[in-house]
């Protein structure tokens, strides 16, 4: 369930159920496309137990604060194998539910419009709390569940949402409520089973522990440290909403299961009153008992869990026990890995300033954030890039890409491609003419938000076959220009020389005048992308006496040493640093005729 922040430890599923019934997919081969595998499985589990039944897939994301991309993992694994299963022509229904009627946990760091103010909230549902200052939402939970669906439409995610709030106080869930208050003593027999119970240790799961890091991201999601319901009054599955102050610090003191008078006193306020669960609404079943409810209620077949369900007691595995009460079975699924930040450390919702599948559709297309879900098989880590190794990720997909093209691909590495660029309904939006993301990201560095200087560099780099728009580059070029905006440092930023280094100039000896002439020469003759590419390279082999177009086999070492003191200098004369984006490209940027004058000549 989307209720933790993390995914990282290894699965804590019935053995029985996976041994028996459903083959353990973390041990297939790097060729095997891991979607198809649990679609298959999917769907004979559920031809098992609703033979003719559309499917059912769920996922559950709780909008307690920012919903960043380790909880996407937790769409994204039922979403793509969902669609495998569309693909084949069965009908699928994907749940994403909301948990909204959770209570409001912590003041999370990081989020604009808040502050300590907010802590007055803590225990009302995420739907009684305010939204932060400035939204246009009604609610804290609506505000940031809007951002979650609006990047899901981009991704292609195809739902149906269930908001838990308007299924609690309307309700829908009132025979389950007073089933599971029946039951209670039944409920609490499991429960008991565990409370004593430590987490395993290191070497009982047979990978590392969780750390500090994962477990508060846990904690913060409100799963892993949920109240079960006990009190000294004895064992109660449901929790009101104190109808003096909205919190859920109450305790059930009676119940009477014949006429459903229910008793509560609230700890934060002293309001205290007699219910009837027949028609009292205000309150929600624990979330060890909700969940395994929610299951039987939806006929869920497969859902992912994360890392607060992976020991002794935990919500998946007492819940594979409580379901049964419900009259359903536990869904099948795999415990999925953590999903990195390049540069940054885990993601914990309660740090703050945690990237979420809006940030990163910012600075990326779509189909290459689905891709990074999709070629990794759940139990695989994997990391998102906002720093420079997004130009790497990108080469690596444009290389992919070409591949598919020429039908060199993998077997797997084409579905995984397939499943990144469309769905079973539609081909996602790409770019018309991808040019590399390190081109555009340069170019967009150096024009500074110039549309018509980006144009004019990016026609000059294939001439034969120059753009009539920027259009023709977009989303991609867009998506470059927002990550050198927001997430290149100022220091890194390419300013190009407003006049000549003079004094450097002076100082140069003969053979570093030698190789400016070279270059100066060859300008007009080699004015496009692979012609200055040729041209940068040569010069310093042909200073040395060899062929232009000399292979790095025919060429001694020293020719690498002299090529990277020849690209320093004329980036301290063109940026005045050591370093910058691509020479050729950032030739072309310059122009000839002000490349001319900060060369010297």
């Amino acid at each position: 369930m989307g209720r933790s922040a993390v995914r990282t430890v290894p699965p804590a599923h019935d053995e029985s159920l996976r041994k028996k019934d459903v083959p353990i997919v973390a041990q297939s081969t790097e060729t095997t496309d891991w979607v198809s595998r649990y679609a298959d499985e999917v769907i004979e589990e559920s031809e098992r137990r609703a033979p003719g039944k559309q499917v059912v897939v769920a996922s559950g994301l709780s909008p307690s604060g920012p919903i960043h991309l380790g909880n996407l993992r937790e769409v994204m694994t039922p979403h793509l194998v969902a669609d495998e299963i569309r693909r084949r022509g069965h009908q699928v229904r994907h749940l994403i539910s909301w948990d909204d009627y959770d209570r409001y946990r912590k003041v999370p760091a990081g989020v604009a419009g808040i502050d300590e103010s907010w802590a007055e909230h803590i225990g009302r549902p995420l739907t009684s709390v305010p939204a932060p200052k400035g939204s246009a939402h009604p609610n804290w939970a609506e505000h940031f569940k809007a951002a979650m669906v609006e990047a899901l439409g981009e991704l292609g995610v195809e739902f149906d949402g269930i908001s838990q709030t308007e299924q609690y106080t309307s309700g829908v869930y009132r025979e389950q409520i007073l089933h599971a208050m029946k039951h209670r003593g039944d409920i609490d027999a499991i429960l008991a089973q565990y409370r004593t119970k430590k987490a395993p240790s290191k070497k009982q799961q047979g990978q590392k522990p969780v750390d500090a890091a994962e477990l508060e991201a846990a904690e913060g999601s409100g799963a892993a440290a949920e109240d079960d319901g006990t009190g000294s009054a004895g064992y109660f599955p449901y929790k009101p909403y104190c109808g003096g102050c909205d919190k859920d610090l109450t305790t059930v003191t009676a119940y009477d299961d014949d006429t459903t008078e229910l008793t509560y006193t609230c700890g934060a306020c002293g309001f205290s009153e007699t219910v009837r669960l027949t028609e009292f609404n205000r309150g929600k079943l624990v979330w060890k008992v909700d969940w395994p409810m929610r299951w039987a209620y939806e006929g869920v077949v497969f859902e992912p869990s994360g890392v607060d369900h992976s020991s002794p007691g935990s919500s998946f595995q007492v819940g594979g026990q409580i379901v049964g009460i419900f009259g359903g079975k536990q869904p099948i699924g795999p415990m999925y890995a953590f999903v990195g930040i390049s540069g940054m450390a885990k993601m914990s919702s309660s740090k703050g300033g945690v990237p979420t599948p809006g940030d990163a559709l910012k600075i990326m297309e779509a189909p290459l954030l689905r891709w990074l879900y999709a070629r990794r098989r759940p139990n695989q880590s994997f990391k998102i890039a906002f720093d420079q190794e997004i130009q790497r990720l990108y080469d690596e997909w444009d290389k992919l890409d070409a591949k598919v093209t020429d039908g060199t691909a993998l077997p797997a590495d084409i579905a995984a491609h397939s499943r990144a660029v469309r769905t079973a309904a539609d081909e996602l939006p790409r770019t018309p003419r991808p040019m590399p993301y390190r081109t555009l990201a340069s170019v967009a560095d150096i024009t500074a938000g110039h549309e018509d200087q980006a144009l004019r560099i990016l026609s000059d780099l294939d001439p034969a076959n120059p753009l009539a728009s920027l259009d023709e580059v977009r989303p991609r070029y867009d998506k470059a220009e927002a990550w050198i905006n927001t997430y290149v440092p100022a220091e890194q930023r390419t300013v190009v020389r407003e006049e000549a280094d003079v004094e450097l100039l002076k100082s140069l000896d003969e053979q570093a005048r030698e190789s400016l002439r070279l270059l100066l020469e060859g300008l007009d003759a080699n004015w496009s992308l692979d012609g200055l590419t040729h041209l940068v390279y040569g010069v310093p082999k042909v200073q040395a006496g060899f062929a232009p177009d000399a292979t790095p086999k025919e060429l001694p070492a020293e020719i690498k040493a002299a090529q990277r003191s020849f690209f320093a200098l004329l980036y301290h004369l063109l940026v005045g640093r050591d370093t910058g984006p691509r020479l050729p490209t950032l030739l072309l940027a310059v122009g000839a005729d002000r490349v001319r004058k900060l060369l010297g000549e």
